[in-house]
């Protein structure tokens, strides 16, 4: 009994401190939400949440993890409007009582995350402000990503965008992003061919190499230079509502 103990600990003790929402809660804090909480593995492709499902629990991704949030239109399409990693968190953590969901939270990045019943999280946001204040403060970080999505997907070039999306996918999952071209074409809502032209113009000048289902960063600054001033403006605006992670990736 005591080396399953033991393991559990282990176990989310590599939630609390990967995720950087967790990382932030104090030991009293963290009591709060440790004992309803369990760590799952996510599989690449399934969906977490569908539009319409009742939310029951939150999903706190770490490690690599990475799920895509996106509204679903007429004719099977669909586009991302949030893109969650080590950060931030999926499934309710700042609604109040019952609200369905209302996006399509789809694994990008299979992986790990730490899974909390619903109940627990609001019987912890009433017993602790600080658990409420940073959940509504993750909040407005993520209503400031949706809401700059729209702008950046109205105004702003394809290129621009993929330069954009890949640093935001290097932050979360690292150099290596598990993505096949045409599922990456559907999280910016164009066509393949289109992706497909950009993608090989960023392998011909070095930014990123390409191969079966996966791309990989290799010349981050120069995609920088290529992104829209949307990057720049959600992570200030993270920094600024969240504070920097200190895990060692942002």
């Amino acid at each position: 009994m005591a080396d399953v103990l033991a393991d559990e600990t282990i176990e989310a003790d590599a939630a609390f401190s990967g995720n950087h929402l967790l990382s932030t809660l104090s030991p009293e804090a963290r009591r709060l939400i440790e004992p309803f909480g369990s760590l799952v593995r996510l599989e690449a492709g399934t969906d977490v949440l569908r539009r319409g499902d009742d939310v029951e629990a939150s999903l706190f991704p770490f490690d690599s993890t990475m799920i895509s949030m996106a509204v679903q239109l007429s004719g099977g399409r669909s586009v991302e409007v949030a893109l969650i990693g080590l950060r931030g968190a999926v499934g309710g953590i700042v609604s109040c009582g019952h609200a369905p969901a209302f996006t399509r939270a789809k694994v990008l990045v299979g992986g790990p995350a730490y899974r909390v019943p619903m109940k627990a999280i609001e019987e912890a946001k009433e017993r602790s402000p600080f658990i409420a204040n940073l959940f509504c403060r993750f909040s407005d970080y993520l209503l400031a990503q949706v809401m700059q999505s729209a702008a950046c997907a109205a105004y702003h070039s394809i290129s621009e965008r993929t330069a954009r999306w890949l640093l935001h996918a290097q932050d979360r999952t690292g150099d290596w992003i598990a993505l096949t071209q045409e599922g990456f074409a559907g999280l910016l809502g164009v066509q393949r061919t289109t992706l497909n032209a950009v993608l090989r113009e960023f392998q011909e000048s070095g930014l990123v190499s390409t191969g079966r289902g996966l791309i990989r960063i290799a010349d981050r600054a120069a995609i920088e230079r290529r992104s829209c001033e949307c990057y720049r403006a959600l992570e200030d605006h993270f920094n600024e509502v969240i504070g920097t992670s200190g895990s060692g990736r942002r």
